[in-house]
């Protein structure tokens, strides 16, 4: 048994090596060759130090557990935050959220106490169509509890191939015992661009949540859907990132034709410039793009490349800054890794990647050392002669820091309370499109809050009444008319939005004065070289 797992470990881990000599070498220089001598003697000591665990652990040591969660990401976590090995399953999952398309039922689950609850199914969707509803209980799937599962769990199971059952038992407020639905999986579509909505006449919003294979053909259908416009909002908040094309293609859409969308250089490759293509066809309507602390990677791409451009106003938080290229290598056994090969400039030449050196995963992905202050930081300019700042992300042209979350808030957020008291307000009312929470719904609110001896105070109540009020709204929309419409009623209520449309006159101002700008100096070149 020892024999056949060092073969497996040494066969994994000379193929790991090999792979990652294969994409940064090119000629080998006599440096290259001592360094390949180390890394032998390396791989020589790693294999002692595992014979020795193998023989002397205190359980049986399983190697694909010694190699997948730990010698590889191991080495890759050594180079950098970003590097990463998907085993199998965690690489399945990245082709699926990368396609845009997954096959299962089609609804939002998540954990309400212990329990896993529907939060809203996909108005069309299988379990929509088979009669699943928002807040219910998940007991079962195909006969097996859910008890003391993750939601991740629970969506694993419910996910299947296309045209296959699946058997869903539900506990729904008000039965009397619980429901028995099978459901026929089908393909259902993961938006990209998750709601667009004219929030004003002639003035677009939309919200970009990741960046995936759909994203530049979503975008083009939701700015043609809005028609004419006269102003843009683009909400970039808590979007990810995800592929480096569709963030060039979705940039391409804003920006003239030839403009440099972004850079990338790495040790391996040459210097690539990526510019827009196709352009804006002229359509120079102002853009105020929301950003914060959750915009990475491509979201932070497409927001640099308009400020740097001066296409638009930035406005929100300094965002995560995450200036490394990754590029995805599938490897034996359908696991994949994903390894930063290059670093990625802004338009005017900004690095954004900020520190992580020195520090845990942990504290880098909750932004530990990270500060507003531009003390420091590379200083570049954009198209207007504006000075923009590299590293620590993008640093918004406008400030808005999202108030934290309060006690009260908090509380109320701890308890679940506007999902449960949206169940409990529409077992009795009927809630139209043009729904507002008005002094009735209020008090059923507040004898809510006291029924389930949820801490509170009128003064908790009038003090937080806006918030409160988005937070019911959007609960009961969710809940009648689905998750598209829920975003959009949250988003209408959204004191950032407010702030992004009040600021499209200045983005407006900005922009034509950059133009002019660039017109004037193509006009002084041109007259330079004429006098040549």
């Amino acid at each position: 048994m020892f024999k056949l797992n060092r073969t497996i470990l040494a066969l994994v881990l000379i193929l790991a090596a090999s792979g990652l000599l294969g994409m940064v070498f090119g000629q080998r220089t006599q440096t290259q060759e001592s360094s390949d001598a180390d890394m032998q003697q390396n791989l020589r000591q790693f294999t002692q130090v595992y014979d020795v665990v193998e023989q002397n652990y205190a359980e049986p040591v399983k190697p694909d557990k010694a190699i997948y969660d730990g010698a590889i990401p191991g080495m890759l976590r050594s180079l950098d935050p970003h590097s990463t090995f998907f085993d199998p399953k965690a690489f399945a999952q990245l082709n699926e959220e990368q396609r845009g398309n997954y096959f299962g039922v089609g609804m939002e689950i998540g954990p309400r106490g212990d329990k896993i609850v529907v939060i809203s199914p996909f108005v069309g969707a299988p379990a929509y169509r088979a009669g699943v509803r928002a807040g219910d209980v998940i007991m079962a799937v195909d006969g097996k509890s859910t008890n003391n599962m993750t939601t991740a769990d629970v969506a694993d199971l419910v996910k299947g191939p296309r045209g296959s059952q699946v058997h869903i038992t539900i506990l729904r407020e008000g039965a009397q015992k619980p429901l028995e639905f099978t459901v026929t999986r089908d393909e259902i579509p993961r938006h990209s661009v998750d709601v667009h909505f004219l929030i004003q006449p002639g003035i677009g919003y939309l919200h970009i949540g990741s960046f995936i294979e759909t994203t530049e053909r979503e975008l083009a259908t939701a700015l043609a859907d809005f028609g004419g416009l006269n102003g843009l909002i683009l909400d970039l908040r808590q979007d990810p990132g995800g592929l480096l094309k569709e963030a060039v293609a979705v940039s391409d859409q804003f920006l003239p034709k030839g403009a440099v969308v972004v850079s990338q250089r790495g040790r391996s490759s040459p210097e690539i410039v990526y510019r827009a293509k196709n352009g804006n066809g002229g359509k120079n309507y102002p853009i105020v793009v929301l950003v914060n602390r959750g915009t990475a990677s491509a979201a932070e791409i497409v927001s640099a490349a308009i400020q740097d451009h001066d296409r638009g106003l930035v406005l929100g938080e300094n965002t995560f800054g995450k200036g490394l290229v990754q590029t995805v290598y599938p490897l034996s056994d359908k696991t994949g890794m994903a390894l930063t090969t290059a670093r990625y400039y802004t338009p005017s030449g900004r690095l954004i990647q900020r520190k992580y050196t020195g520090m845990s995963l942990y504290d880098y992905y909750n932004g530990a050392g990270s500060e507003d202050s531009t003390a420091g930081r590379e200083a570049k300019t954009t198209d207007s002669g504006r000075i923009v700042y590299g590293g620590d992300g993008i640093t918004p042209d406008v400030k808005f820091t999202t108030p934290k979350a309060n006690r009260f808030q908090t509380e109320l957020q701890i308890h679940y309370v506007f999902f449960d008291f949206s169940k409990r307000y529409l077992s009795n009312h009927q809630l139209s499109k043009s729904f507002n929470v008005d002094e009735p719904a209020l008090q059923q609110f507040r004898e809510f809050l006291s029924e389930k001896k949820v801490p509170w105070t009128e003064a908790d109540l009038r003090q937080n009444l806006d918030w409160v009020k988005s937070n019911i709204k959007g609960e009961l929309v969710t809940e009648v008319y689905g998750v598209d419409a829920g975003l959009r009623a949250r988003a209408e209520a959204d004191p950032e939005v407010a702030k992004a449309i009040e600021l499209l006159p200045q983005a407006k101002q900005l922009s034509e004065n950059a133009r002019r700008i660039l017109a004037a100096r193509a006009m002084g070149g041109m007259a330079a070289s004429s006098q040549k």
